[in-house]
């Protein structure tokens, strides 16, 4: 081919996309989901039963924040705070605003995190859980700001924090905005540290950018759900990159147990146990 050409739309070479095998050869059945990992069709209603964990190969489903404060705070301990913030469009950034709109409508939610005070198996928490739903989850002034929050009112109430994490990282759309709250959100957890309270994060499929380099990675203790993504960078981006494959189960939880960059893995099924056991032997000294 001389180098004309390349150039030469005659001489180009007409591709299609395909959809992955597992996409093309796992139709969707009504009132069942199917397994991204294995590919099994599971009862939407079993599922529900089963904490949404597959019980062929032990993939977690995603979770909404609703879900996940149903699971973890015992029942009517839940008191939301700080539900009255909200998303402006500081840049008028274009769409942003039919983004947040349309995003609001289809979730229910008002912003990217859910934070509260609650109870877990009797002990006094402060809680918030992030929602990859809304716009993946990712972190603007408000999420940024609703997390300050939550270690202050910690600090005035000496109470332990439980944070799930499960984000894209920094919201584009804020610009600068959204950057800045990974040190507001890192002088926070500083100042809780001070206080000698008790900080568990629990990273979740996925929690990658800003927030991985931020509050995520800052607790006392980090947990992880099986599986789980945790990175910085994306393993596809970073093979772009680099242009070599990257270890398989690399930035999974797996990876980052084995080398240190997280405490423990915790079953779905386990996770409630597990956080009250933690947060009452922190808290044993105080209650002498």
């Amino acid at each position: 081919m001389s180098f004309k050409d390349i150039f030469n739309p005659k001489s180009r070479k007409k591709y299609i996309t395909l959809p992955p095998p597992s996409e093309a050869s796992s139709p969707h059945i009504p009132g069942f989901e199917t397994c991204p990992q294995c590919g099994s069709h599971n009862n939407e209603e079993q599922l529900q039963k089963s904490y949404r964990v597959c019980p062929g190969c032990g993939y977690h489903y995603p979770l909404t924040a609703e879900e996940r404060i149903w699971m973890i705070a015992d029942n009517n301990s839940f008191l939301e705070l700080d539900d009255g913030l909200m998303t402006a469009d500081p840049l008028a950034f274009p769409g942003y605003a039919e983004k947040l709109a349309k995003v609001r409508e289809e979730t229910g939610l008002e912003e990217a995190i859910i934070t509260g005070k609650a109870e877990i198996n009797g002990e006094k928490v402060i809680m918030g859980v992030m929602d990859r739903r809304f716009l993946m989850g990712s972190m603007g002034s408000v999420v940024g700001e609703k997390i300050v929050r939550i270690f202050e009112t910690a600090c005035a109430e000496k109470l332990a924090v439980v944070l799930f994490t499960a984000s894209g990282g920094a919201r584009m759309q804020e610009g600068m905005l959204s950057l800045m709250q990974m040190a507001k959100t890192t002088a926070a957890v500083a100042r809780f540290h001070q206080e000698g309270l008790l900080y568990i994060s629990v990273v979740t499929d996925p929690t990658t950018g800003g927030v991985t380099a931020s509050f995520a990675t800052l607790a006392d203790i980090i947990i992880a759900e099986p599986g789980a993504l945790v990175c910085f960078t994306g393993p596809r981006v970073i093979e772009q990159t680099i242009h070599q494959k990257i270890p398989e189960g690399f930035q999974r939880a797996e990876y980052l147990l084995e080398h240190g960059m997280i405490d423990q893995i915790v079953h779905r099924k386990e996770m409630k146990q597990y956080l009250s056991k933690m947060i009452a032997l922190h808290s044993w000294s105080d209650k002498q």
